[in-house]
């Protein structure tokens, strides 16, 4: 019975020494979780055995417990690096269309030639379907998440809409001498700006305006708006009335605080509407195919109509204060993004950004029933229970960390020790298993 106690506690002792070994082997392996082996006594009687005389039976392994407590972060420069801080998983598949899903804490992702995003050995991260313009998910279900796609494709051009100007006009300013604007004579006008808007195609099209302040004797504290689109005057219908005629798509009136008077009669503040078809509408002005599909609305404000923005007419020089537009050319992808909530943002050249979806995120109810797979991954088990899906940073799920990888949990120097404990435990039973041969030795030896 001596020989199957020391046997028992050899073996536990190697476990224990398997299990060191392989938490050392992976120190340096990305989202790993150390492992404790745990053991327990053996102890078997009978209902006709004295309990005060019987020994133990030896020892036994009664789990490979792992430990899921967070890993420290190690930075990067890559931007699809994911590292989780708190508790949940990043959720894998080996195809695209299937839904038998691993879980894994490694979050060294990159792109396949199909610009998904896939880990080394090619499973696809999981993400939510979000609206492409806010962001806001759709659906936090396992059964709807899709791999992680990141389009190569241009960005869709956005035709204009609205113009923002705002300006102060010098109320020291003369009304120039010549009566007749002439967009080609700087002495027709007093000052004058411009901004580029964007067809439905994305060609840009130069807008300038010019400011014409209006005689004394004529109306006081006025300034006459005129308009040309890449270099063609315009008027509040899109078009020339005549050849040579230009007439003023607005009037500006101030009062004598320099301040819009938006009880003129002749004044539109806050903005005026530009035509865009009909005609003479801007888009009989193009000859690309493009249109404007809307009439153009050039608001007399910055895009919150903030209130310090608003034209005026102080005794300063002319100044733009707000100048932009709500168009935008063709993009080109410049780069990828992803919160610390898990949303994917597509950045493009133009200015432009897009949801393209969120990383999907689940837990369990209990993480040591997870049953190991390998590649650093698991899978649900029975007693895991079933995964929890939800948005990073919702409930008890953590945070997403990009450009950042989460490091092995394994403390070296404990290892070190452990190892050296379970050196000697294995010594010590060889040593009890050595002894009872001796012992049995000498009883053979006995005559």
């Amino acid at each position: 019975m001596s020989f199957n106690i020391a046997l028992t506690g050899l073996a536990a002792a190697q476990k224990d020494l398997d299990v060191t070994a392989n938490n050392i082997a992976n120190v340096n392996t990305t989202g790993f979780k150390e492992s404790r082996a745990e053991f327990a006594d053996v102890y078997a009687s009978s209902v006709f055995s004295s309990g005060k005389t019987k020994n133990g039976d030896g020892a036994q392994t009664t789990m490979v417990a792992q430990q899921f407590h967070q890993g420290s972060l190690k930075f990067t420069q890559n931007s699809l690096d994911l590292a989780i801080t708190g508790e949940g998983y990043f959720a894998m598949s080996e195809d695209i269309a299937s839904q038998d899903y691993t879980y894994t804490r490694a979050g060294a992702f990159k792109l396949n030639k199909d610009n998904f995003v896939t880990d080394a050995a090619g499973n696809y991260l999981q993400g939510f379907p979000v609206d492409p313009g806010t962001g806001n998910t759709t659906s936090l279900s396992l059964s709807t998440a899709s791999p992680i796609q990141i389009p190569d494709a241009s960005g869709s051009p956005r035709h204009t809409s609205n113009i923002y100007s705002s300006m102060n006009l010098d109320s020291r300013a003369s009304a120039p001498s010549t009566t007749t604007f002439d967009p080609g004579d700087s002495t027709s006008y007093n000052s004058s700006t411009s901004t580029t808007i964007y067809d439905s195609l994305g060609e840009p099209h130069v807008v300038q305006f010019f400011f014409v302040k209006q005689d004394p004797a004529v109306a006081n504290n006025s300034w006459q708006v005129y308009a040309t689109m890449d270099e063609i005057p315009i008027d509040i219908n899109g078009g020339e009335t005549s050849t040579g005629a230009h007439t003023p798509i607005d009037t500006l009136q101030f009062t004598a605080a320099g301040l819009p008077d938006v009880t003129a009669p002749e004044t539109t503040f806050p903005d005026i509407n530009i035509a865009s078809s009909g005609s003479t509408g801007l888009s009989l002005r193009l000859t690309n195919g493009a249109q404007f599909p809307n009439d153009i609305t050039v608001n007399w404000s910055d895009e919150g109509n903030t209130a310090n923005k608003l034209p005026t007419q102080y005794a300063s020089r002319f100044e733009v204060k707000a100048l932009e537009q709500d168009g935008a050319t063709v993009g080109r992808l410049a780069g990828i993004d992803i919160g610390t909530d898990g949303k994917v943002v597509a950045s493009y050249s133009n200015g432009d950004t897009s949801f393209l979806g969120q990383v999907a995120m689940v837990r369990f109810s209990n993480s040591q029933g997870l049953s190991q797979v390998g590649g650093t991954a698991w899978k649900k088990s029975l007693t895991s229970g079933e995964p929890i899906a939800g948005e990073p940073g919702s409930g008890t799920l953590g945070t997403i960390n990009s450009s950042a990888l989460e490091q092995s949990n394994v403390n070296l120097t404990n290892e070190l020790v452990d190892l050296i404990s379970a050196q000697r435990n294995f010594q010590a039973n060889s040593r009890a298993l050595e002894v009872n041969s001796t012992l049995q030795q000498n009883i053979l030896q006995i005559r």
